[in-house]
This record gives structure tokens, sequence and C-alpha cells, in this order.
């Protein structure tokens, strides 16, 4: 039996994901470079390592391998302009974007429930996508906050929070 794309496709979009925004810096020029990712995941707990996956078409697929060090910018609820942003095949994806640098200058955008700053350990290919594995150097997180999810192609909307339970 085989798998058609369109299948495959709409059976992972019953998997609901976060939405990540992962940064890197271009290698000769030093400019900002992000991609929207929902394909990330923790790969080990000693050491601390993460992966994430890009389309091997991806434009800046050369800058997340030749740079070395990259961010995961774990989207809030709130900011899902900026996944629509970073998702675009828009030239100037960073007109009007705040963000603060991290180690090596890799972006980090305020807002984000975490964010964690990561050396390439390895790219691996994975038919086509490249799978880029990081090591964890520095990571900050929110304790509060909801995060954007992603599921069967579209953002989760999640209303207002249900009141507290009161004992009977």
């Amino acid at each position: 039996m085989s798998v058609d794309q369109r299948s495959f496709r709409k059976a992972l979009g019953c998997f609901a994901t976060g939405v990540t925004v992962v940064t890197t810096v271009h290698p000769e020029t030093q400019a900002p470079i992000g991609v929207t990712v929902s394909a990330f995941s923790s790969l080990s707990l000693e050491p601390p390592l993460v992966l994430f996956c890009l389309g091997t078409k991806t434009s800046s697929i050369d800058a997340f391998k030749n740079f070395g060090r990259f961010a995961i910018n774990v989207l809030a609820e709130n900011q899902r302009d900026l996944s629509i942003r970073f998702a675009s095949r828009s030239e100037d994806k960073w007109a009007g974007v705040r963000w603060d640098q991290g180690l090596g200058g890799v972006p980090l955008l305020p807002g984000c429930i975490a964010a964690l700053e990561c050396k390439l350990v390895n790219a691996v290919e994975g038919g086509d996508h490249q799978i880029f594995i990081g090591e964890v150097e520095r990571l900050n997180h929110q304790e509060g906050g909801a995060p954007l999810v992603y599921f069967r192609g579209a953002y989760v909307d999640y209303g207002p929070p249900p009141p507290p339970a009161t004992g009977a």
C-alpha cells in the first residue's frame, strides 16, 4: 500500500504542534534570519539537545547550516502575527520587528514563552527535509502564558480559561 502525500499531510495535521520561529544570522552579511517552524522537538536531556526540520528548498537553509548557532523562539498565543510573518517568503521579514541579541548574535524575539539558544551539533538529511540538531547552551522561559498551537491547518483559539473549581 502506498501513502499519498495529501492523506499523509492530513493525518499529520491531526497532531497539534506548538509554533516556533527559528532564528540565525547570515554568516556573511550578519543579517538576521527567521523561519516559522512547527517541526521542533526535544531530543536529549543529557546533553540537552533539540531538533528542528526545514524543507531542503527553504531559501535560508544554507545560513542555518553554516552559521553554527540558532535560537528556537517558542511563540505565545498572542504572537500569531509573527508566525505568519516568518512563514512568508517576504524579503524583509524583519522590518519593524524588535529583537534582542542572543549568544553569537542570534535574534531572540521578545514576548515568547521560551527561547532556547543553541550551538549546531549536526545536520542530517531526512527525505525532503534537513534535520538540524542543536545543543542548548542558554534558555529562558515564562512560568505563565499559553503557547501558539497549530492543528489541522489552522491556529487554535483557546478562549477564556474555565473558572477555578470550587469545593462542594
